[in-house]
């Protein structure tokens, strides 16, 4: 982000930006309003999003733009009249069934003439995702990466005024523009950005190569954010970033991730403050006496440890040991006694061995993790694990991967039963998946939580009462109303 002077005012780039694209929307808008005077029907979007958190607040900024352009949800991918794969390539299985979706997806496109295509996210940033796009999806219509999202609009119109496809891939980020419309999943909490890229180069890991180096957002864009939201009704915010904890090391201001974490605590209206991902390398004093200092900050964290053996954390390039992770953790729960704590675990990385994993399984049974995200490794073209050698076989990993479940789960099982017969906070979300008369809630310590209630309880914080649990979540029962 950069300044330059207009009429002898200052303009910050994003700004003018902002006004291009609010420009295209309003064109694209009239387009629309056309249409549906001709076909008495109003065009309708589909977003598929894939991946993590940050992909799905970049969704949600997608359909704020979309929605401005005048587009409505469609009931199902195939009626829709602009289709949009919000994608990610963190795992192959992910990239595997956005091809096959786009195949399906010719077809759907034969019936519909009104159809538009669109890709975005972190498979476009590949060459090769790109490449094999123009050669065998010729029925795509727009495609573009993750450092130009505010410039759909145009993209969208460039493609409407030349009826040919368009590819807008950027190699790295020019600037971040701020204020974009979005339209949030809920009305109760919402994710903020605070910070863009990574410059960890964790050596099995694609991100920094298609989200680019650290940026952060200046402390007063965050907080006027959050403030914002706290006016419309949000009660719990999360704060994103590939590693928060790197947070203020490319602004010009004297700000870090635990001071931004004060600050936010600080605001009125929000009552939970919750944020993803620390990296256990960086992670302070100052952030954990924040932590427990904060009253609105919940007691619950997640934060990756990969691989307990120090060998294979070398490899991974993650810049600390075992034992200092160890160590990390014991300085949060001495600090936040009841405290959460949730981890990433990678299984069958390249030259793992059985007494490898022994060292992973040992940091289970000595941190007694309240839940995981366990994954077999995923080569990654691009990435330097991708080429190492001794690359473990298929049968051999999933092997290892039971045995890491089979020491994991009893673990998670025995931290939900401490909640049985307790009175906890929780924050209503949405109706049950498996029962509609069943609400499911997070309680602070983010532990999913399923009671009998009325959907008017939903974006509420209510007490609870644990009262029966499985290894994924819990089962309670209301013991007061709404507030």
């Amino acid at each position: 982000m950069y300044d330059y002077r207009l009429n002898g005012r200052t303009i910050n780039v994003s700004d003018k930006e902002l006004e291009i694209q609010k420009d295209f929307i309003k064109k694209i808008k009239k387009l629309n309003d056309d249409f549906e005077k001709e076909n008495s029907r109003k065009k309708t979007m589909f977003i598929s999003t894939f991946g993590c958190q940050m992909n799905a607040h970049d969704s949600e900024k997608i359909e704020g733009m979309l929605g401005e352009m005048g587009f409505v949800r469609a009931d199902e991918e195939k009626n829709a009249d602009f289709i949009i794969y919000n994608t990610c390539c963190v795992r192959e299985n992910a990239e595997n069934k956005v091809y096959g979706n786009l195949g399906y997806l010719k077809h759907a496109k034969e019936t519909n003439p009104f159809m538009k295509i669109a890709l975005c996210g972190c498979m476009m940033q590949e060459e090769n995702v790109v490449e094999t796009i123009r050669k065998k999806y010729r029925h795509v219509d727009i495609v573009f990466g993750t450092f130009n999202l505010y410039k759909l609009p145009e993209l969208i119109y460039t493609n409407i005024e030349t009826s040919s496809p368009v590819f807008d891939i950027w190699k790295e980020h020019k600037e971040i523009v701020e204020d974009l419309p979005s339209i949030r999943k809920y009305k109760f909490k919402a994710s903020v950005n605070i910070m863009f890229g990574c410059d960890n180069f964790c050596s099995y890991c694609i991100v920094p190569y298609v989200r680019g180096r650290e940026r952060s957002r200046r402390s007063y864009d965050i907080l006027n954010e959050v403030k914002n939201l706290a006016k419309d009704g949000v009660k719990e915010i999360t704060l994103l970033g590939q590693n928060v904890n790197s947070y203020g090391k490319s602004l010009d201001e004297d700000i870090n991730f635990a001071k931004l974490l004060r600050m936010v605590n600080e605001i009125e209206g929000i009552e939970r403050i919750r944020f993803m991902t620390s990296h256990p390398k960086d992670l302070s004093d100052e952030l954990i006496l924040a932590m427990a200092e904060c009253e609105k900050v919940c007691g619950h964290i997640h934060l990756p440890f990969q691989a307990g053996s120090n060998r294979i954390l070398e490899k991974m390039n993650r810049k600390y040991t075992k034992e200092k992770y160890i160590e990390i953790v014991s300085k949060i729960k001495e600090k936040v006694p009841d405290v959460a704590v949730t981890t990433d675990i990678i299984v069958g990385f390249p030259g793992e061995t059985k007494e490898d994993v022994e060292e992973t399984i040992d940091v289970i049974e000595k941190v007694r993790f309240n839940g995981a995200f366990t994954f077999i490794y995923s080569k990654r073209t691009g990435t330097p694990a991708a080429v190492m050698e001794n690359q473990v076989s298929e049968k051999d990993a999933k092997i290892q991967f039971n045995r890491v479940l089979d020491a994991l789960n009893p673990i998670v099982y025995e931290k939900n039963k401490e909640h049985l017969g307790k009175v906890y906070k929780v924050l209503a979300e949405s109706v049950s998946g498996n029962d509609e008369s069943f609400i499911t809630g997070r309680l602070e310590d983010n532990s999913i939580v399923h009671f009998k209630a009325e959907k008017n309880v939903i974006g509420n914080i209510i007490d609870v009462e644990i009262i029966d649990c499985k290894t994924f979540y819990l089962t309670g029962k209301i013991i007061s109303g709404l507030r």
